[in-house]
């Protein structure tokens, strides 16, 4: 086909002219494909691509040759795609000329896989490395060793798990990142606050997101297990604690506090909060997880952006509620001479 560059990523085509007619081809994977049902009845697919570097949603009407395929290949799936740049109420919606699925054999020691599959920013094993300091700076010897049990029973899991399937630290190594992050930022936080008990807290940070390794399977694509349908991570967590806590003998009041950091950490009921957060550790783990959770979303919005992004504004964030203005303060100062 004429005109159609060299493969392009998800930035790279939003970085194209919105008022242009470029036609690009691209190597995408398939997030998420939902059936949807048009005003007229007739089916169509609403379609998520993406790579390392973003994604966009793409509908899929009953009466394109790509309705059968993305209809068989659903999540984790990789196509290629051509397409022409188009827009629909401000958001990438290219317009498919053609889609053909490739095979992880078809893309076995190429570059295209490790484009496509998300990681996070910083050395997974240099995450791990600190994450093993923050378990030993835990200076209470049972809850250390709850916490240890733990990660003894989910480690490897833990390292390469995300933190979510869409929301924050949605790529592999997100659950590492999130969590050392999270412990990075209690331990400078709780100088601040002595009514809270500095190693529950950070044993909570450590441990409130185990249930994850759970919740969560997939290599190239994240989804929910039947575990995590059924349960949820919040639950899953609470027995992974509970578990090793009895394992350990940790005191009953205890382990108790521990549990409930685990069960309130979502913050709010309608998040997913078995309850709320009513001692001091969970109040404080709660309002850290909620802080990094956020800035994990301006992270990610930032870095796909580029350094020169084309847009001024992301596009809106669900978890934030708002669009994100991606350009930087102008904070420096003229120097006189």
């Amino acid at each position: 086909m004429a005109d159609i560059q060299s493969l392009l990523s998800v930035r790279e085509i939003k970085a194209l002219d919105k008022n242009g007619s470029d036609t690009f081809a691209s190597v995408l994977l398939v997030r998420r494909v939902t059936s949807k049902t048009a005003k007229n009845g007739n089916p169509f697919l609403t379609v998520e691509l993406g790579d390392k570097t973003g994604s966009f949603a793409q509908n899929v009407f009953g009466d394109s040759p790509a309705f059968d395929l993305f209809t068989s290949l659903r999540e984790g799936g990789v196509v290629r795609i051509e397409a022409k740049l188009d827009y629909y109420r401000d958001a990438l919606s290219p317009k498919l000329l053609s889609a053909e699925p490739i095979t992880t054999d078809q893309l076995a020691g190429s570059a295209v896989l490790a484009n496509l599959v998300e990681t996070a920013p910083e050395d997974a094993d240099a995450l791990w490395t600190e994450f093993q300091q923050h378990i030993a700076a835990i200076r209470h010897p049972d809850i250390r060793a709850t916490v240890q049990a733990v990660f003894d029973d989910i480690g490897e899991s833990f390292r390469i798990a995300p933190a979510a399937v869409a929301m924050h630290h949605a790529y592999r190594h997100g659950l590492l990142e999130h969590t050392t992050h999270m412990a990075r930022a209690a331990r400078a936080l709780l100088p601040l606050y002595p009514e809270v008990d500095p190693d529950l807290a950070l044993a909570g940070v450590l441990v409130h997101d185990t249930g994850k390794v759970i919740e969560y399977q997939g290599d190239l694509v994240t989804t929910k297990s039947r575990r995590g349908l059924l349960q949820g991570h919040v639950v899953l967590g609470y027995q992974l604690v509970r578990k090793a806590g009895m394992k350990v003998k940790l005191a009953s009041d205890l382990l108790e506090r521990l549990e409930h950091i685990v069960l309130s950490h979502q913050g709010e009921l309608e998040w997913g909060a078995a309850v709320i957060a009513a001692t001091p550790e969970a109040v404080f783990v709660a309002k850290v997880d909620d802080l990094d959770a956020k800035m994990g979303m301006v992270q990610r919005l930032l870095r796909n952006a580029g350094e020169n992004p084309a847009d001024e504004f992301s596009e809106k964030h669900f978890g934030l509620n708002s669009q994100l203005l991606l350009t930087k303060p102008k904070t420096q100062t003229a120097t006189s001479t």
